[in-house]
């Protein structure tokens, strides 16, 4: 083989892996909707994905049902694995840790703080 067909043919080779490294990065985005709502369905590890994750509600839906609902002072507002975690004081002026559902914003638990 002549050196300018060998050259030719790695030129063709450096082009062809080019332009595949180029086509799987053209390739439109697989929508995490449907494959994580799937796992979730079957009890999988993708039940707390980040898809289900779009569906819980802001900080600020979280603090505006927690005002809603009677409490002040509201602080802290955070983020867990099974929902959201604030800082109040109840209808009665106690200071309380709340445990609030992710996706409607019910208070799963109210527990009184001793040390404020």
């Amino acid at each position: 083989m002549s050196k300018q067909i060998k050259k030719s043919v790695i030129v063709l080779a450096i082009g062809a892996a080019t332009a595949m490294t180029g086509l799987a990065f053209a390739q439109p985005p697989v929508p995490l909707s449907a494959p994580v709502a799937t796992m979730a369905q079957a009890g999988g590890p993708a039940a707390n994905g980040a898809g289900e994750r779009a569906q819980w509600l802001n900080l600020g839906q979280i603090h505006d049902r927690l005002i809603a609902a009677g409490y002040t002072d509201v602080r802290e507002i955070e983020r867990e694995r099974d929902g959201y975690e604030a800082k109040a004081r109840n209808p009665q002026g106690a200071w309380v840790k709340l445990y609030i559902e992710r996706v409607n914003g019910n208070i799963v638990r109210e527990k009184v703080r001793d040390d404020d």
